[in-house]
């Protein structure tokens, strides 16, 4: 889809060629009408293009990455960024992108006023300045869903979660990535010869593109931090849930492992004195229970633990056991007051 717009303000002194969701009858257009080198559209079109500007005989070229507006259904929380390229004429602007993009949407729809659109220049910076805030809106977006998928983690020892952390991760990977490239060309552009500012209000709309920018890098930089430090610990207690769900069946195990033994010995051809009275079923009954649970017992954490508290209590000395006695008393006798 190629549309000219010159409708942006009414000082507008360029065509802007917004050329989105291209196909090959576009990039024939591209080509042919607008004079636009193939190597160029290749370079748009490569979705690992890096950000840079190259200055030609007749026209510029930046390219940026801006954040994808389409959403996988297999991963919904991997975010990826995708190349835009820009070619300035002497009388228009050429943007093409492969995909539909929110920031040239807002644009196109003068959804934000405050940008700086009556030059070429101006419409370069007002797009790398939109993209900084698409960001951070992204980036909060992200965090909110790290912090639902983690409340949904505390609740779970399964690793869906864990999977959707790591996804989530991957967004903030490739925000990273385009970021710090969208950095290094906006710095560049405030240097080149080529690229010249027209007034007051683009220089300072570009020193706050670059702030917002910089902010973002750091936003993406901390929520990396925390979920990296997030993942390794819930990774820890899922695996000490699972040690406690095996524990568990062990004890159990081991426990029924008696009355087995039990009924194994009363069944083999064997005369047992008193094994042919009426109530011996009920017996080995109650005696296969008595021993399941006692063995329970004796192979459970309870008994350690009170172990371990009666040692500790038969370790100290009398004078520690007074001393302990006189300090409750005071605690009983503040708490009455």
């Amino acid at each position: 889809m190629i549309v000219k717009r010159t409708d942006l303000t009414p000082k507008q002194n360029y065509t802007w060629i917004d050329a989105r969701n291209i196909d090959r009858d576009d990039i024939a257009v591209l080509t042919d009408e607008y004079m636009i080198p193939s190597e160029v559209l290749a370079d748009i079109m490569d979705q690992d293009e890096q950000a840079r500007i190259e200055k030609e005989d007749d026209y510029t070229v930046i390219i940026c990455r801006l954040p994808s507006d389409e959403e996988d259904e297999d991963n919904p929380l991997v975010r990826t960024c995708s190349p835009l390229g820009i070619v300035l004429f002497s009388d228009k602007v050429v943007t093409i992108t492969k995909e539909d993009s929110v920031v040239i949407d807002d644009l196109a729809r003068r959804r934000v006023r405050s940008c700086p659109v009556d030059t070429k220049e101006g419409l370069v910076i007002s797009i790398l300045g939109r993209s900084a805030l698409v960001y951070i809106r992204l980036l909060k977006y992200i965090n909110r869903q790290k912090d639902l998928v983690e409340e949904q983690l505390q609740k779970s020892i399964m690793n869906y979660e864990l999977i959707q952390l790591l996804q989530i991760q991957k967004s903030l990977v490739y925000f990273t990535t385009s970021l710090a490239g969208n950095e290094i060309l906006l710095e560049k552009l405030q240097k080149t010869p080529f690229f010249k500012l027209n007034s007051e209000d683009e220089e300072e709309f570009l020193e706050d593109a670059i702030t917002d920018n910089k902010q973002a890098i750091q936003m993406a930089n901390i929520y990396s931090d925390i979920l990296t430090g997030t993942m390794d610990a819930f990774a820890s207690v899922i695996g000490n849930n699972m040690n406690i769900i095996m524990k568990r069946l062990t004890v159990i195990s081991l426990s029924l492992m008696f009355p087995t033994f039990i009924t194994g010995f009363f069944g083999m051809n064997i005369h047992i004195p008193g094994i042919d009275g009426k109530w011996a079923w009920l017996v080995l009954t109650i005696v296969c229970i008595l021993v399941s649970v006692l063995g329970s017992y004796l192979i459970s954490d309870k008994r350690n633990k009170l172990l371990l508290k009666a040692n500790s209590i038969k370790k100290k000395s009398p004078s520690e056991r007074k001393y302990l006695a006189r300090k409750r008393q005071v605690l009983k006798g503040e708490d009455k007051d």
